[in-house]
């Protein structure tokens, strides 16, 4: 597998290429680690990689996971992994080591995942634009010129250049959200109480921010809910569970439904783009 193939295939094709002895995870580690060289310069999304991970990969130890051997990004707040830095984007946390896995980051790993490294962020999380005076700017992949959007800018900037299938993103005033529509991506803000923040968090902010991923198709963000959206002890409460698992419901018939929508700014005073309002107003969302 060269570059270009690696790039051009999402989390399921990775993973099933890996069942079938076509690629290991190792060398899907080295692909990672050619396009972080090659793009990463230019778009100042990933701030640090876990070399030592890659090297103690085993080509012939497969996780059981539906995600097994795929490259993975973690935005450097939120979701912790024990012993590794979690700077959130700010000087007074410089050199800040998480002490313990996050439920959310177990169940990455018991995906399958390889989680290989660390994705910038605005400070704290607090911004819509993911730069900041420790880590400087993250570029938008499609043009250099403008945003990636916040705060998982560096995690969708990632996604979008091909350096991963999908990384980990967080989302409390569309933190998930903008910059997946900024990059082209699939961003989906779970439910309120579908995906853990413990056991550190039970819920913050009244219940807006949640956990998940950015990613490049509609299969490999469903598959990864279907992982992810587990109930686990401590959580505040438990919301009701699918009927059946999302990933079922990618090709499923569709029964008709009314979808609410608007163009009007949430801000008092503002507006919204152009394209954007003549995109929404020409769209048929009849099904």
């Amino acid at each position: 597998m060269d570059l270009a193939e690696y790039s051009s295939c999402d989390g399921v094709a990775l993973a099933d290429l890996v069942r079938k002895g076509m690629v290991s995870p190792k060398e899907l580690a080295h692909l990672f680690v050619e396009a972080v060289e090659k793009v990463n310069p230019r778009i100042n999304a990933v701030i640090e990689v876990y070399f030592d991970r890659i090297e103690g990969l085993n080509d012939h130890a497969i996780s059981a996971g539906p995600f097994a051997g795929v490259p993975f990004l973690m935005k450097d707040v939120g979701a912790g992994e024990n012993g590794r830095r979690q700077e959130m984007g700010s000087r007074l946390m410089k050199g800040h080591v998480a002490d313990t896995d996050s439920f959310l980051t177990a169940l990455f790993k018991k995906a399958g995942l390889t989680l290989l490294g660390r994705t910038t962020t605005p400070e704290f999380a607090l911004g819509i634009s993911t730069e900041s005076a420790l880590t400087g700017a993250t570029c938008n992949p499609w043009n250099l010129e403008t945003v990636a959007g916040g705060s998982s800018g560096g995690s969708a900037a990632s996604v979008a250049a091909g350096i991963v299938p999908m990384a980990h993103g967080s989302d409390n005033g569309g933190s998930i959200r903008i910059p997946a529509s900024a990059c082209g991506l699939v961003g989906l803000k779970p439910s309120r109480g579908r995906v853990t923040l413990g056991p550190d968090i039970g819920e913050m902010f009244s219940g807006m921010l949640q956990e998940f991923v950015v990613s490049r198709t509609v299969r490999d963000t469903a598959l990864m809910l279907d992982m992810v959206s587990k109930p686990v002890l401590g959580d505040p409460f438990i919301i009701m569970q699918p009927v059946r698992p999302y990933a079922q419901e990618v090709n499923a018939p569709l029964e008709r439904l009314r979808i609410a929508w608007t163009t009007d700014s949430w801000q008092p005073g503002g507006s919204v783009n152009s394209e954007v309002v003549r995109l929404c107003r020409t769209s048929s969302f009849r099904m």
